[in-house]
């Protein structure tokens, strides 16, 4: 499991949102508002990862 800082969260929904676009491309993760992080399972690419994560209007930390 590979942990990630989340920027610009606004709340917990947001972190859900996340959740289901990155599980929408086959990747398990678990997004927390509180923590301001990302966790996510196996392998994967951190460019996908991060365009995603951007599009959804957020920002990513490796």
């Amino acid at each position: 499991m590979k942990t990630y800082k989340i920027k610009g969260l606004d709340c917990a929904s947001c972190a859900s949102l996340i959740e289901m676009d990155l599980e929408e491309k086959g990747i398990i993760c678990k997004c927390s508002y509180a923590k301001e992080t990302l966790e996510v399972e196996g392998k994967h690419d951190f460019k996908m990862l991060e365009e995603i994560v951007k599009k959804s209007g957020y920002n990513i930390l490796q």
